[in-house]
């Protein structure tokens, strides 16, 4: 069925919370990399649909994020691959880049915009200008490659005075499946309209306009027409990427401390570390040999392997180098903040959803997903020894096609990287 939405589609109000009065070509400051085109002016909450070539990726993975007016990012597009690094000086929007991709994923597994933006009015663009009715937003969206081919997916959201999405669209190949517009701002939703085809051709239904609609979409559609499932696997391709994100940030000071025996997969901040090496170790004897053995390139002094102490009863559990035959165990309460930010960064990239604090899709084998681990600040702290034996992990683990690693780094690192093949280096101008 090679249906559209007509012509009345709904869109948002005239009088958008995203004023482009700050991007005028004087004044604009667009973040390095690829451009997209300036968002059509027929609708100023989405930005306008170009045709995306077909890869045809086996797994569903985000292959793009673009951030049309976000923070200090104005047009920006940024290609992600197996493994992508984030550079550039301080200022130059790293951190808000990979802020934005975890809020995509965390709207994709269906929280609420508060939750997904706890600091919303920190990403309106910079010296944007509110309308009228002193609105003021902000916009985002990601392209997700998979089974069913390239899906876009464009958000228009409002930061101010209210916090709502005011238009989302989910495309592919220039047909729209999926459009939502905020027709009556005194109502906590947007009108909706997604592809149906047949003699119907468009449903429309108010969805929430603090959630996203993609996501509830495999709820609302039946899937009894050709529209209808074209619409299912587009929603589902995307909703399967974005849920498959593990933000992770180790913070050394709270891994120190012996922990109480717990089900053993990893919180973002790592502060279990020393339970899920437990587990590891009793469950996955090659990924811990791995591990140690990373451990033992990176870390100062003899490094025999990784043990745990777990007396019985339900006691805290310490983790500990084991130094070898005669010489006494180092608890990690011992160790460098660099040599744990690198021990808790190795276990995540030699794992997998099953160790880690993440809910990927449930409907879908675990062998057809794909995690994408987001670091900010991936090598802070580290020596360049550690930094390099975590991009030689990065790339043996990526490069099996189940894991995928976005992260920023410093200069350093950086260029290290950009001498090794398989690792995509993206420069950020401030």
């Amino acid at each position: 069925m090679d249906a559209t939405l007509p012509a009345a589609t709904p869109r948002p109000t005239p009088v958008s919370p995203l004023s482009d009065a700050p991007s005028r070509p004087a004044e604009a400051q667009p973040s390095a990399g690829r451009r997209t085109p300036p968002a059509s002016p027929a609708d100023p909450a989405v930005p306008a649909v170009p045709t995306v070539p077909a890869q045809r990726h086996p797994r569903a993975v985000i292959t793009e994020l673009r951030l049309s007016a976000f923070g200090v990012h104005r047009r920006a597009v940024f290609p992600t691959g197996p493994v992508t690094l984030f550079a550039g000086p301080s200022g130059s929007g790293k951190s808000q880049l990979l802020a934005a991709y975890e809020a995509l994923a965390a709207l994709g597994s269906g929280v609420t915009l508060e939750e997904a933006f706890p600091d919303a009015r920190a990403r309106i663009p910079d010296r944007a200008v509110p309308d009228a009715e002193r609105r003021r937003g902000f916009r985002l969206g990601c392209t997700v490659d998979g089974p069913a081919g390239p899906v876009r997916l464009d958000l228009a959201v409002q930061a101010e005075p209210a916090l709502r999405i005011v238009g989302e669209r989910l495309s592919q190949d220039g047909q729209i499946l999926l459009a939502t517009a905020l027709r009556d701002p005194g109502r906590r939703s947007v009108q909706a309209a997604w592809l149906t085809g047949g003699s119907v051709g468009v449903t429309r239904a108010p969805l929430p306009d603090d959630r996203l609609g993609t996501a509830l979409l495999p709820l609302r559609v039946a899937g009894s027409t050709a529209g209808q499932r074209q619409v299912l696997a587009a929603a589902e391709q995307m909703v399967v990427a974005l849920r498959s994100v593990f933000p992770c940030d180790p913070a050394p000071d709270r891994m120190r401390a012996p922990v109480p025996p717990g089900e053993g997969r990893l919180l973002r901040d790592c502060a279990n570390l020393a339970d899920v090496l437990r587990r590891t170790r009793n469950e996955c004897g090659t990924r811990h040999a791995l591990l140690t053995e990373a451990a033992r390139a990176a870390c100062s002094g003899a490094v025999a392997g990784l043990d745990v102490r777990a007396p019985a009863g339900g006691t805290p559990v310490t983790a500990v180098l084991d130094r070898g035959p005669g010489r006494p165990a180092t608890e990690l309460a011992r160790l460098g903040s660099g040599e744990l930010r690198f021990l808790a960064l190795a276990l995540v990239l030699l794992t997998g959803p099953g160790v880690l604090a993440v809910e990927p899709a449930a409907e879908l084998p675990s062998a057809r997903q794909v995690l994408t681990v987001l670091a900010d600040d991936f090598d802070r702290g580290l020596d360049r020894r550690q930094s390099a034996e975590l991009l030689r992990l990065a790339l043996l683990s990526c490069g099996r096609g189940h894991i995928r690693l976005a992260a920023a780094v410093g200069e350093a690192t950086a260029d290290a990287a950009r001498r090794l093949p398989g690792v995509a280096v993206v420069d950020l101008q401030a």
